[in-house]
C-alpha cells in the first residue's frame, strides 16, 4: 500500500485529492494545524466524509521541526505539497506572512524529504499567478514568470526551490501549474465562490447588492476534482517534469457574475456594485493555460468548464441556505447536491508511466 503526504489536506484541493488517494488504496497522512485539531467542526468539515479514514499530523508550514518530525514519522512514498497562504489580496495585506509560509514552508518541506524521504515523489501546487504579466497568451510551461503579487512571487520562489531540488539532489520533485480552479468547496473568500454564494442569496431575499471589483480581470476557471487527478497523475510518470493543468479557456469576472445571476433569473446589472477598494495594487489582466503538455503526457484533460462550474457552485450555495432554513426553489441539480458529499469520478483513462495518446484538444 502506498502512502501519501498530503499538506494543506483541510483545504479544496487536499480534500478532494484525499478522497482520490483513498479510492485508489492509499494510506493518507495530512498534515494540519493544531488549531484544527482542536476545532474540527469549523476546520476540518472538508474532510468529514473521510475523516474516519486518514491520518493527521499536527505541524506548522513556518516551523522546520514539526515538518521534519512529521517526514520522519510518515516515511511517506508521495508527498503533495498543497499548503499555502493562497488568497492573493490578503498577500499585500501581509505580505511578511505569506513569504515565510509559501517559500520557507516549501524549503522546509523539501529538506525534510531530501533527509529523511529521498525517495519520496512530491508534488509542488505552482500557480498561474507566477506569470503574472505575462508576456504570451496563452501561457505554457516555457512561458516566463513575471508575478504581480507577493502571492505569485513566492510560488515562483517555491517552483524554483522545487525544480533545484531535483537537478541538485535527484528528488523526484514535479510542479504543476495549476490555473483557477473551483468547486462547491472553494472558501468564500474568493471571488468565484463570493459571486455564487452572494447570487444565492439575494435569490433568496438575504441580501440586496454584490460589491466586486476588477470586473474585467480574465481568468481560466476549472473544477477542482478533476484538477487533483493531474496532480496525482504527474507522480505516476517514469521522470519527474512541471505541467500546465488548465482549461485553455478564459473568462472576465464580469462574465462568472452574470452566469451567475442568469441561473437565478436576476439582472446582474441591479445589484453588482463596483467597489474600488477591492482593486488589487499590481492587478493581472488575464492569465489563459496552455495544457497540452499534461493531455500529451499525462492524458489529462479538462472536461468540467465553465459554465457548468458556474451552475455547480451556485446550486451547492442554494441547497445550503435552504438547509439553513431560507426556502426557495432549487436550481436543477447537475451532481454534486452538497459541499461535503465525496467527489465524482471524471470518466479517464488509466495513466501509464509513460506518455498516453492524446484525448482531445484543450480548446
Amino acid at each position: 500500500m502506498k502512502r501519501a503526504l498530503i499538506t494543506g489536506i483541510t483545504g479544496q484541493d487536499g480534500s478532494y485529492l484525499a478522497e482520490l488517494l483513498l479510492e485508489k488504496g492509499y494510506e493518507v497522512h495530512g498534515v494540519v494545524r493544531r488549531v484544527a485539531l482542536e476545532d474540527p467542526t469549523h476546520r476540518l468539515w472538508r474532510l468529514q466524509g473521510v475523516l474516519d479514514q486518514v491520518k493527521l499530523h499536527s505541524a506548522s508550514m513556518e516551523s522546520y521541526a514539526s515538518l521534519f518530525r512529521v517526514v520522519e514519522q510518515v516515511r511517506p512514498d508521495e508527498c503533495y505539497h498543497l499548503a499555502a497562504q493562497s488568497f492573493v489580496n490578503f498577500s499585500f495585506d501581509d505580505e511578511f506572512s505569506t513569504i515565510a509560509i509559501n517559500i520557507n514552508g516549501t524549503h522546509y518541506l523539501l529538506s525534510a524529504l531530501k533527509e529523511k524521504a529521498p525517495d519520496c515523489r512530491l508534488y509542488f501546487a505552482g500557480s498561474s499567478e507566477m506569470f503574472g504579466n505575462a508576456i504570451e497568451t496563452p501561457q505554457t510551461e516555457s512561458t516566463p514568470f513575471h508575478p504581480r503579487s507577493p502571492y505569485g512571487i513566492s510560488k515562483a520562489a517555491g517552483f524554483q526551490l522545487t525544480r533545484n531540488y531535483r537537478e541538485a539532489y535527484g528528488l523526484f520533485a514535479c510542479s504543476g501549474i495549476a490555473f483557477n480552479h473551483e468547486s462547491e468547496r472553494r472558501g468564500f473568500e474568493f471571488v468565484t465562490r463570493k459571486i455564487t454564494s452572494t447570487a444565492a442569496r439575494i435569490k433568496l431575499g438575504l441580501t440586496d447588492h454584490l460589491r466586486l471589483g476588477n470586473l474585467h480581470a480574465r481568468r481560466d476557471w476549472g473544477y477542482s476534482p478533476e484538477y487533483v487527478e493531474g496532480m496525482w497523475r504527474a507522480l505516476q510518470q517514469e521522470e519527474p517534469g512541471d505541467y500546465v493543468l488548465a482549461t485553455g479557456e478564459t473568462h472576465s469576472v464580469e462574465e462568472f457574475a452574470a452566469e451567475a445571476f442568469r441561473l437565478v433569473g436576476l439582472d446582474p446589472g441591479e445589484h453588482i456594485v463596483v467597489d474600488e477598494s477591492l482593486f488589487r495594487p499590481a492587478e493581472v489582466h488575464e492569465l489563459r493555460g496552455d495544457a497540452s503538455l499534461a493531455e500529451s503526457k499525462l492524458g489529462w484533460k479538462a472536461t468540467v468548464v465553465f459554465p457548468e462550474v458556474v451552475r455547480r457552485m451556485l446550486d451547492a450555495d442554494i441547497l445550503r441556505l435552504e438547509a439553513e432554513g431560507a426556502h426557495a426553489p432549487s436550481l436543477r441539480s447537475l451532481s454534486l447536491r452538497q459541499q461535503l458529499q465525496p467527489r465524482r469520478q471524471p470518466e479517464r483513462a488509466e495513466p501509464s508511466s509513460g506518455a498516453l495518446p492524446p484525448q482531445g484538444g484543450t480548446g
